[in-house]
């Protein structure tokens, strides 16, 4: 999304702002209204009354004034949105077809693994686990495997990884893969998958797009809205159903209405937090991109703007059993999973993922929202003076 108005292109902000488009152009009305009817009628000669609307199932106006709003800041062709993340996540590993193979970065949001190595498993699709950070090995890895489609994540969760997207981009046009980016993490404003490469682009809009808590939500933004994947992509949604209410629709759009505000005060706590537990003598590391010492920071000054996120993992210098004791002793932040929302949260990953998944005991993921900073700091201060 340009950041300038010249040329007559309105700013990002501007455009969620007014909802993408504007007042509704039936009625005048600043906000749209929820169209509750699953079917529309015909005339007297069967034909459709609105050839917009057969059945709500996939036409819904909302449906379409918000995935236009989302294609426009993720500078695609065109988005469809779905009844969760996962549903999302479901919709593009089914464009691999049986026998096929998948390869998908290790270490990601458990969720998206777990799902992938049961359909994969359920459907006959070779899986293939690979640290996408480590180009060489990747290289090696896409020449020989030659996948149908790549899925990374950007940055990843909880370990805060930021992969190279054009450089993992360019293996997979060399050899017929499919690449799509999970950048639920970022959120569009500060990382655009498919200016640098990816296919498709994939957000849970239960998170940082939706950003109040409060809906599940999925959605996909295509470079090529021409492509086979894309058609089937389109078709699973409408025929499969994995639909997003209306209501669930209306309050996405509202709260990407302050997508701008809330990313640009949330990146800053971000920031600002991770360079305080970054020098706190009771945090042994801090994961996140934003801090110059980071293995990763580079990469991400090179791919995303505005900020690095609202997402981080602090490792704290201690046991699991002090590790639970700083988050119990938190008071702001609260003790659930999830991400994005205004209110920050913490989270245990090792008690959520199992003692299989390798996420250290020690490890806790942080979810940074609109607080006052200071406030913020000294939550985690009063914390971990517990220990």
């Amino acid at each position: 999304m340009p950041e300038t108005t010249r040329k007559g292109v309105l700013h990002a902000d501007t455009l969620l702002a007014h909802g993408g488009s504007g007042h509704d152009p039936a009625t005048g009305a600043v906000v749209p209204p929820v169209q509750t009817a699953t079917t529309f009628v015909r005339d007297e000669a069967y034909n459709l009354i609105s050839p917009a609307h057969l059945y709500s199932r996939d036409d819904n106006d909302l449906y379409r004034k918000v995935e236009a709003l989302i294609a426009t800041l993720e500078q695609g062709e065109d988005s469809r949105l779905f009844a969760s993340g996962m549903a999302a996540v479901a919709a593009v590993a089914r464009t691999v077809k049986p026998g096929g193979t998948l390869m998908v970065q290790s270490g990601i949001y458990w969720g998206t693994t777990a799902f992938l190595r049961d359909h994969c498993t359920h459907t006959g699709i070779a899986l293939i686990e690979t640290d996408v950070t480590d180009l060489t090995t990747f290289a090696e890895e896409i020449a020989i495997a030659k996948p149908d489609l790549v899925w990374i994540e950007v940055p990843s969760n909880p370990y805060i990884k930021v992969a190279d997207i054009p450089a993992v981009s360019a293996p997979c046009r060399e050899h017929g893969a499919l690449l799509c980016v999970d950048a639920t993490a970022a959120t569009p404003l500060v990382l655009k998958p498919l200016t640098l490469g990816a296919d498709l682009v994939m957000h849970s809009a239960t998170k940082a797009i939706n950003g109040h808590s409060d809906i599940l939500g999925g959605v996909v933004s295509t470079r090529d809205k021409g492509s086979a994947a894309w058609a089937y992509i389109c078709a699973e949604r409408k025929m499969a159903g994995a639909v997003m209410g209306s209501f669930e629709a209306w309050l996405l759009l509202r709260g990407l209405r302050t997508l701008g505000l809330r990313v640009e005060r949330m990146n800053a706590n971000a920031i600002a937090l991770a360079e305080h537990l970054n020098q706190h003598p009771k945090i042994d590391r801090v994961l996140f991109p934003g801090l110059e010492t980071d293995p990763y920071h580079d990469q991400a000054v090179a791919q995303m703007t505005g900020g690095f996120g609202s997402l981080m993992s602090v490792l704290i210098a201690g046991s699991r059993a002090d590790t639970l004791r700083v988050t119990g002793a938190l008071k702001l932040f609260q003790r659930a999973t999830s991400l994005g929302g205004v209110e920050s949260l913490v989270e245990h990953r090792h008690t959520i993922e199992g003692d299989t998944s390798g996420v250290p005991e020690n490890l806790l993921r942080l979810s940074v929202g609109i607080e006052h900073i200071d406030d913020l700091k000294a939550d985690f201060d009063q914390a971990l003076g517990t220990i």
